[in-house]
């Protein structure tokens, strides 16, 4: 299978398995949305969705935050990982908003990443949900189902892995594609003991076919080593 037959066949079998393919962060403006993809950086969205509704409600747009001490973020945002650092970012991400862009939420990436604690991955994902840009934002999860799957062949970076991805991938469909590669290594392809046997991907996954060769290979040298015995 080359590698656009197995792009189109991915895909197709996502456009046909997960129609709808959203963030799993709860949020109801692009600041908040900005807020919460900061604080889900190496943590669940799960735990992400737990503090923001009470951070949210003290400090729903930059304007307040920007007027926040850091100490009060804080002490809302404890349970995440690394709150310290993060409630520094959130309250100068907050006066950045404010005193450079009016308090709205930039639309470009490169505007987006000179916003305290917002990097790459942060941006793409802002300028990909909020605003439908085609933007491939590459966490764990989707580096490794690119992977995986063949998407992407060796690649070493989250910036090889994104290039790739949007050589490949019809622009009008990156934005759901990031999801769909998400959702999927979060539930089926995981890190460890991926669920393959309930994988509708399995017959056009490299990572796959690889296992099911290794399995061929060892049966073969038991069944050998039985013949010899007998």
């Amino acid at each position: 299978m080359t590698r656009k037959e197995r792009y189109e066949v991915v895909l197709a079998w996502f456009e046909e398995h997960m129609p709808v393919a959203e963030t799993e962060l709860h949020y109801s403006t692009p600041f908040e949305l900005l807020v919460a993809v900061i604080l889900s950086a190496q943590c669940t969205d799960k735990r992400v969705n737990m503090i923001t509704p009470r951070l949210f409600k003290q400090y729903p747009t930059a304007e307040i935050m920007a007027r926040a001490e850091v100490e009060d973020i804080f002490e809302l945002i404890r349970s995440v990982s690394y709150p310290n650092s993060k409630a520094k970012y959130l309250v100068s991400m907050a006066k950045m908003l404010v005193e450079q862009f009016g308090g709205e939420v930039p639309e470009e990436r490169e505007q987006l990443m000179k916003l305290p604690g917002v990097g790459r991955k942060t941006a793409n994902v802002i300028a990909a949900v909020v605003y439908h840009r085609p933007t491939m934002a590459v966490d764990t999860h989707v580096f490794r189902v690119a992977n995986r799957i063949g998407l992407t062949t060796n690649a070493k970076t989250p910036l090889e892995t994104e290039l790739t991805l949007i050589k490949y991938i019809p622009e009008v469909l990156i934005p759901k594609a990031h999801h769909w590669l998400i959702l999927h290594g979060r539930y089926i392809c995981v890190a460890r003991k991926p669920h393959c046997w309930e994988c509708g991907l399995a017959p056009y996954c490299r990572y796959f076919a690889a296992q099911e060769r290794k399995k061929k290979r060892e049966t073969q040298q038991k069944d050998k080593k039985n013949e010899t015995k007998a």
